[in-house]
């Protein structure tokens, strides 16, 4: 450990925080670790906000929560709503003590109904940006190796969220949280064989029972959160481990990062996001109202109104559930099984959850590519993909404006029947017509970007070679957007082994190997081929060829321009001298 000397000449004694910072560096290394993260380098966009929104949300859900665990009381004991408590409307009401508590710290413990409100914005917030992020990694590719595993913990906290979500929102005890937890008994009910035990497990006895508001509770404020925790802290040690990956572009390859170090460049800017938007949401809370509990009133099971939705991110699950004929019941064995339910409760969001969580899987194996990715895909030269992403977010679409038929038909004054059929028709035929239309727009889109790179943006200038052929004058891309329209690598078809071999016997694995062919096919049959080095180079020459045509017309043309303005001098000084050409050369007449 050094010292520094005063002016004096009496060695000057080393601060605190320099003595921490030695006894750190001295038993842990805490020098060396910190140099190399925090001089890490990471890309800039700004579409990489939108984890950093999941983030900073999530840590204003742990401050806000801390509050309101203070005053809450998760008990289902009832009560009635002191005479003398605000608001007039819930005084002497019989209740819950979560619905008590709740409503009276809403309007008598100073900052409660701010706190309430920012939990709740910042619940959807947190929900909001984990699912766009989770689309952007889908669509540009992010998933691919080596981040498969990081992909299912974000599908995973996407999942954990949902769960945050239903149970913060049931802990009230209000008509509409309990609207939702009847939802809940329902589809737990309508699995076979199983479904009257885990109803049963999870109420505590018959619903509504006296426990499902502790249990709740316990899960919101200590398991999920401890969870996402956990998660989050290895989803960040993933994306420092594996280096985050970055758009295309000049100098931008897989084997290298281009962008800032995290010190001081992306701490500052992390730390300036992270007020933004907790200001944000402080500013929603302060301003816009959600969540009042008291005109609702406590849960009562005979209560169901027209616009009881839950918040966006299940509206989906009321959705199906709504669209779903409610005549669909079988008996197997004696026990009945209510599809009306199950299929739109479970098995619906089962498939879609699914898929999305499986595709890097499934796309792994059609294109058998095992090298590391690390620079993303432009969503249109990946067509398949992005049209089944588009089709996955319209049938989502589809479910939620099914959950809100009952407000679209009392706002535009429409047939709540009409409506349901008009979803049920669209949750079958609008995600295909979705992918067919995105995969088309896609190829469009790589055969523009072939042409520019061929020939160059269009000018609007029109020339004319002393042959009489017209020609619109390109301008040539830059390094820049050159790199970026052909900087990836097209996908196709897998070739596979015949299903003989020279000895005529059948070889094994020949029926999956075809299989997977197939799906190939389905995947990369229909594609634009990336300008080769060779094609690139000739279009080149091509543009050199005009450019130095071009000179040639612009100098001639210069060249006549400029005679003919000699000429015309000329006449205009003999006019002024009096001297006009009126003979033969040599000849002049004076006036």
């Amino acid at each position: 450990m050094s010292t520094t000397t005063a002016p004096t000449g009496v060695p000057k004694k080393p601060s605190r925080a320099a003595a921490a910072g030695d006894l750190l560096d001295s038993r842990v290394g805490a020098a060396k670790i910190g140099k190399g993260l925090l001089r890490k380098i990471f890309p800039d966009h700004w579409s990489f906000l939108l984890g950093e929104i999941a983030l900073y949300s999530f840590i204003v859900l742990i401050i806000s929560g801390v509050f309101l665990t203070m005053h809450f009381v998760p008990s289902m004991a009832h009560v009635y709503y002191p005479e003398d408590a605000l608001p007039e409307t819930m005084q002497g009401v019989y209740m819950s003590e979560a619905m008590a508590s709740t409503t009276y710290m809403s309007f008598h413990v100073r900052g409660g109904l701010l706190m309430r409100q920012i939990h709740h914005w910042a619940a959807l917030l947190f929900m909001a940006a984990i699912v766009v992020h989770m689309l952007r990694v889908f669509f540009t590719g992010a998933f691919r190796k080596p981040r498969e595993l990081n992909y299912l913990i974000g599908f995973t906290l996407l999942i954990v969220g949902l769960l945050a979500g239903l149970t913060g929102y049931s802990l009230p005890d209000d008509v509409l949280s309990g609207n939702g937890l009847r939802i809940l008994e329902g589809v737990a009910r309508s699995i076979p064989v199983l479904g009257a035990y885990l109803s049963m497990m999870i109420f505590g006895g018959e619903f509504p029972g006296v426990d499902i508001i502790p249990r709740m509770f316990t899960f919101h404020v200590l398991l999920i959160p401890a969870l996402i925790l956990a998660l989050v802290s290895v989803h960040l040690f993933l994306v420092f481990w594996h280096k985050h990956t970055q758009y295309p572009g000049p100098g931008r390859t897989n084997k290298n990062v281009v962008g800032y170090p995290l010190f001081p460049v992306y701490m500052a800017k992390a730390g300036g996001f992270f007020f933004i938007v907790f200001g944000f949401l402080s500013l929603m809370g302060a301003t816009m109202g959600i969540n009042a509990v008291w005109n609702y009133g406590p849960y009562d099971p005979s209560l169901v109104n027209a616009g009881a939705q839950p918040d966006w991110y299940m509206l989906f699950l009321e959705g199906a559930l709504r669209l779903m004929p409610g005549v669909w019941e079988i008996s197997v064995f004696g026990y009945l099984i209510p599809l009306n339910i199950l299929i739109p409760g479970a098995i619906i969001p089962g498939l879609l959850f699914t898929f999305f969580a499986l595709y890097p899987f499934i796309e792994r194996s059609v294109t058998k590519d095992d090298s590391e990715h690390h620079v993303l895909d432009r969503p249109r030269n990946v067509p398949v993909r992005t049209g089944l992403g588009v089709a996955f977010i319209t049938a989502f679409m589809v479910l939620n404006f099914a959950g809100a038929n009952d407000l679209i038909a009392t706002h535009f004054d429409l047939s709540l029947n009409t409506i349901t059929h008009v979803l049920r028709v669209a949750f079958f035929v609008a995600p295909v017509l979705a992918f067919i239309i995105t995969k088309r727009i896609c190829l469009a889109l790589q055969r523009n970007d072939r042409n520019l790179v061929l020939h160059g943006h269009e000018t609007g200038q029109i020339v004319r070679f002393a042959s009489g052929e017209y020609i619109e004058v390109h301008r040539p891309l830059d390094e820049h957007e050159r790199w970026i329209l052909v900087g990836h690598e097209p996908g196709r078809p897998l070739e596979i082994d015949p299903p003989e071999d020279s000895a005529g016997v059948r070889r094994p694995g020949y029926h999956k190997d075809r299989l997977r062919q197939r799906i190939s096919r389905f995947f990369y049959e229909d594609r634009v081929e990336p300008v080769t080095p060779a094609e690139l180079a000739a279009a080149n020459r091509h543009h050199d060829h005009h450019a130095a045509v071009d000179a040639e017309e612009i100098a001639t043309e210069q060249g006549i321009e400029a005679a003919e303005r000699a000429g015309h001098e000329r006449d205009e000084e003999s006019v002024g001298s009096g001297i006009t050409s009126s003979g033969p050369p040599g000849s002049s007449t004076h006036g």
